[in-house]
């Protein structure tokens, strides 16, 4: 692999969902992805593996992003053997979680995000892109309180994830950094759906009834496309859900 030419991209949670198809739309796009992944290596071999084959570069890199010292070793690894990132993709998110904490939520989807954004800057490239992934349950919180049952919490956070990341636009300008959110509705086929269809069936049909959902690819192709087109800083792209659109239209 030749890294001086190839775009280095970084995308977390990156084994499985949104995050994999991600990784393998950059890698067929030509960049060398790394796939971070916090337990499940085999999986995100697997996402590696199939980028490889279709001709792509590709390569995992594991790390637990709401652990500060497991990021550091991250960034290192990222520098040594790349010695620049272009595109950081912030996927990775939760709360949902089977025996989270109560805080567990606001330190990944705000703390880490925050925390991994300024740790790999000094790393990125003038012309990089850093890209956060949310939902419109969560960048339209204050729009909307129309929230499946038990994920206010974690919408929350997530909104708050973007806000903190929003706020550091003039310290990733100064690098020549940009900085665009992908926004949203549920996504067909996402671990997130087949936990709410089990938590709360309802909010998932309300969904299903404004309009078909997304698929992950998708809702990738966006992801993608945020991560290499030339548009202004906090541009924000909308994926599926004309209602939330309009609802949000009609507030601002």
């Amino acid at each position: 692999m030749d890294s001086t030419v190839q775009r280095i991209v970084l995308v977390t949670g990156a084994s499985r969902g949104i995050g994999a198809e991600a990784a393998a739309q950059f890698g067929a796009a030509g960049a060398h992805v790394v796939v971070n992944f916090r337990e499940k290596r085999k999986r995100a071999q697997d996402v590696v593996d199939g980028i490889v084959a279709a001709g792509g570069s590709a390569s995992v890199l594991g790390a637990d992003v709401s652990d500060p010292a497991a990021v550091a070793t991250m960034v290192e690894e990222v520098g040594r053997t790349f010695g620049r990132l272009d595109t950081l993709v912030l996927n990775a998110s939760g709360g949902l979680e089977r025996g989270a904490d109560p805080g567990y939520a606001l330190r990944l989807n705000r703390d880490a995000q925050v925390n991994l954004a300024t740790a790999m800057l000094p790393l990125m490239s003038e012309g990089g892109r850093i890209v956060i992934v949310t939902s419109h349950q969560a960048h339209f919180i204050h729009e909307n309180d129309n929230v499946p049952q038990g994920y206010t919490p974690i919408a929350r956070s997530k909104r708050a994830g973007e806000d903190a990341l929003r706020a550091l636009i003039p310290e990733f300008r100064e690098r020549g950094v940009g900085f665009t959110v992908v926004s949203g509705d549920m996504i067909d086929g996402t671990i997130i759906v087949r936990l709410l269809e089990r938590r709360d069936p309802g909010s998932v049909e309300s969904r299903r009834a404004a309009g078909p959902l997304p698929t992950v690819e998708d809702f990738a192709r966006v992801i993608v496309r945020a991560g290499t087109e030339a548009v202004a800083d906090g541009h924000t792209y909308f994926v599926g859900g004309d209602d939330y659109l309009a609802a949000g239209a009609l507030t601002r």
